[in-house]
């Protein structure tokens, strides 16, 4: 399994937002914290908050957090959330699937059971066990 970039930078926003779930970040900050684009990660944010993961708000004062506690936040949620729109495989893309194999095809069931396992897996932790505190914060 290889999750995408995108996936992973939601997955350290929230780590790091766990650290401090009282106050909100800024998409600056973070970025400027974690050294990415502040473009990509407006976008994250995003989609961390349209997944029910984040709140946010604009304007002064404004920001990001965690909508939920840690505690209540499981990984594998987050990355099926996250990759969502990301086939593992071709076959598993409906509309575009051109893979000649497809009517005869005895892995996708495996496949289709690996990426269940691998989520299941990580909804045995939550945020909670994975909270990133910096160490100059």
């Amino acid at each position: 399994m290889r999750l995408t970039s995108f996936t992973d930078y939601g997955l350290r926003v929230l780590m790091r937002m766990a650290s401090a779930s009282d106050r909100a970040f800024t998409t600056s900050e973070l970025a400027d914290e974690f050294r990415i684009s502040r473009n990509h990660l407006a976008k994250v944010i995003s989609a961390l908050a349209a997944a029910g993961l984040l709140e946010t708000r604009r304007g002064g004062g404004g920001g990001a957090m965690l909508a939920r506690a840690p505690e209540d936040i499981r990984l594998g949620d987050v990355v099926a959330a996250l990759e969502a729109d990301q086939a593992l495989v071709e076959c598993f893309a409906a509309g575009t699937n051109s893979c000649t194999l497809t009517p005869q095809c005895r892995l996708k069931a495996r496949l289709a059971h690996a990426e269940a396992a691998f989520v299941a897996d990580l909804n045995r932790s939550t945020l909670a066990d994975c909270v990133y505190r910096p160490e100059n914060a």
